[in-house]
């Protein structure tokens, strides 16, 4: 079957790739192995999130005579919260629906694996299918880290452990990056012991050392027992349980382990060596500033790129591959400014450089601290925890980096953002009005710390 597109992969950039360019006269086949949606709609941000605000509603909860609310006998009903997170998934499902039917028949969507056989040829339940433009947005799974003994132990990743329906007793978490760190904090809230082990010495390896150390604070004051620099040497199973054995001899013991050491793409079975699309080392696919892959025609979106596995960074990926499709101007991959946020409570969030990567590379930077606490909103709301930190350049002002530790920092990391994106100067916050008592004004009070934006007397 010859037609126009070929999208494999129906994540946050497949669909609507192939929505828009169905509306846009184009005939469009998608092909999809598992659940319309991709990771984030049924496996990541939607079902995860979701359960995090269950878990931060039995905190707030439990924790509410700080404020002076004495709560009396809190009680998570696990099953109750898994329904929730199933019922907002399936929302999100209808969503899915509406929109590939409302792109009307130009769209033909088939449920099935599909791999090239050809260079611009791909095979999907015995048929083969060939157009000029071929987009890939296969995604990524969960990586098994080599530790002998563990594929004898009924080990979960953030799937399998999103769909149990009785609360684990001891949660043992492989892993101290964003997986682990929420899944962790989450299910500590919802009642089960929590144990973290990471061969890094901090949570968040990759962070400054006083961002993971905020965090890890928190952890701890919450009863997460952290087991860091040290490596897992062996797994087994003792009845119920699982033990792991640490490189240092001590033994951690538990009901339940959450493999969460990083995801690897899925191109393994892609047929990209019948296609000549060139993957690295990794098994990423490789592809210039415009997203085009080594071969001509055909583009990669998304997780299996090697990019910031990022449901928004996916997304954008969409927007200005869209626009070069229908030959619009668009900006490149380099040109763009790419923040996250891990939502653990409080969020930690970031945008550009951290100051260990800068001093690394020798690049000049003013710097200036301060503690989420000194807020006037956070004391006001006892949301004290945390830490924030920019990084700017001192010949043009612009941001270079930024950090936030603190209550809604997804939300504020993004007047960095903005500022990093328009190339502007971070003085522009310094001459902002801001609200009082807001947590951008902390926001402000932190440029303000800047020597060259103090107040002087």
């Amino acid at each position: 079957m010859k037609t126009d597109v070929i999208v494999i992969g129906s994540g946050q950039a497949g669909i609507p790739l192939a929505t828009r360019l169905a509306s846009a006269n184009k005939n469009v086949v998608l092909f999809e192995r598992a659940a319309l949606g991709g990771t984030c709609t049924n496996y990541g941000c939607t079902p995860t999130k979701t359960m995090v605000a269950s878990a931060r509603a039995a905190h707030v909860a439990r924790t509410a005579g700080r404020l002076g609310v004495k709560v009396i006998g809190v009680e998570v009903d696990f099953p109750a919260v898994v329904a929730r997170k199933d019922a907002v998934v399936a929302q999100w499902h209808e969503g899915i629906d509406k929109r590939i039917a409302d792109a009307g028949e130009r769209l033909t969507v088939i449920q099935s694996h599909a791999r090239f056989v050809g260079t611009k040829e791909v095979e999907a339940g015995g048929k083969r299918y060939a157009a000029d433009t071929i987009i890939l947005n296969v995604g990524a799974r969960p990586i098994v880290p080599k530790v002998p003994g563990l594929e004898g132990v009924p080990f979960l990743d953030n799937t399998k452990l999103m769909a149990l329906k009785a609360l684990p007793k001891h949660l043992l978490v492989l892993g101290g990056g964003y997986i682990g760190c929420e899944f962790g904090q989450m299910f500590r809230r919802f009642g089960a012991e929590v144990t973290v082990v990471d061969h890094h010495g901090h949570l968040l390896a990759r962070e400054d050392e006083e961002i993971s150390n905020a965090l890890e604070e928190v952890f701890r004051k919450e009863g997460i027992s952290l087991q860091l620099g040290t490596e897992v040497e062996s797994a087994r199973k003792d009845g119920n349980d699982v033990v792991l054995r640490l490189k240092s001899g001590k033994e951690l013991r538990g009901s339940h382990v959450l493999v969460a050491t990083g995801r690897r793409p899925n191109t393994d079975d892609l047929g990209c060596d019948a296609a000549g699309v060139k993957l690295d080392a990794h098994g990423f696919i490789v592809i210039d500033d415009g997203w085009a892959t080594s071969v001509p025609g055909v583009y990669a979106v998304g997780d299996a790129t090697g990019e910031p596995q990022f449901t928004h960074t996916s997304w954008d990926d969409h927007r200005l591959l869209y626009e070069r499709l229908v030959s619009r101007p668009s900006h490149g991959r380099s040109d763009r400014v790419i923040p996250y946020t891990v939502f653990t409570d409080p969020q930690v969030a970031g945008v550009g450089a951290t100051e260990r990567a800068l001093r690394a590379k020798n690049v000049e930077f003013e710097s200036a601290t301060m503690p989420f606490g000194y807020i006037a909103r956070a004391l006001e709301l006892d949301e004290k925890a945390g830490t924030m930190k920019i990084l700017i350049d001192p010949k043009t002002e612009q941001v270079l980096g930024a950090r936030i530790v603190g209550s809604e920092a997804g939300e504020l990391i993004h007047l960095f953002a903005a500022l990093m994106q328009a190339k502007q100067s971070v003085r522009a916050i310094v001459d902002m009005e801001a609200v009082h008592p807001t947590f951008t004004e902390g926001v402000q009070a932190l440029v303000m710390r800047l020597p060259r934006f103090a107040l002087k007397t």
